[in-house]
């Protein structure tokens, strides 16, 4: 909490997942791996102008007109096949209804999200913290690369070991969930970058052990 409270203090509320609907916080869940956010902007607008932002019409659309929209996204061929294997799920199982998916405990929806292909463990977190609002903590490249800087994990932790972590020493809340892994991200984008981080400008430089404290 120490650390959460400092970059609150540095960086403010996130107001993060920008979303009109949990349908599209599901999209840009997809989308988002391995291509920043304003890639996923470009895409979510261009499926919003053709009307697209629902899981039938998705399944409608030829393949090479999705496949053109999710352009900006990087690997688009693969996005578009893994959206519609979603929404294939959601419509067969659900009559197309997130709310009726997202009744289900945690344990048995992030199960069942694993179980839909290519859906791994930071994209079903995410849409069980942001769109179905549930209390999980989503572990991503920038949480591994800050807390291992502080000291807290080591090199070779994996995901279920981070997340685990997260739950044991943090309440159980969605909105602290939300604003916690928000702040993650801005801080590894702005300030905790991989190659060349600014650890003279860093909020937690007190805390951290990282060696570059003078760069």
């Amino acid at each position: 909490m120490h650390v959460f409270e400092l970059l609150y203090k540095e960086f403010g509320p996130q107001n993060w997942w920008p979303a009109d609907t949990p349908f599209e916080v599901v999209v840009g869940a997809v989308l988002t791996q391995f291509v920043s956010w304003r890639n996923v902007e470009q895409a979510i607008d261009a499926l919003k102008q053709r009307g697209l932002m629902d899981p039938e019409k998705i399944l409608k659309v030829e393949d090479e007109i999705l496949e053109e929209l999710l352009k900006p996204t990087r690997f688009y061929k693969q996005k578009a096949r893994r959206l519609k294997e979603f929404c294939s799920h959601l419509v067969t199982r659900y009559n197309g209804k997130l709310e009726k998916m997202f009744s289900k405990e945690i344990d048995e929806l992030r199960r069942e999200l694993l179980g839909i292909k290519g859906i791994g463990p930071e994209t079903a977190d995410s849409i069980i913290l942001y769109a179905a609002e549930k209390p999980v903590f989503v572990i991503d490249a920038y949480t591994k690369r800050i807390f291992t800087r502080l000291g807290i994990f080591k090199d070779d932790v994996n995901y279920e070991e981070m997340q685990f972590y997260f739950h044991k020493h943090l309440k159980r809340d969605v909105r602290l969930f939300n604003e916690y892994h928000a702040l993650i991200v801005t801080l590894g984008k702005t300030i905790c970058s991989d190659k060349k981080p600014k650890c003279n400008k860093c909020p937690l430089r007190e805390t951290c052990k990282f060696p570059n404290k003078d760069g």
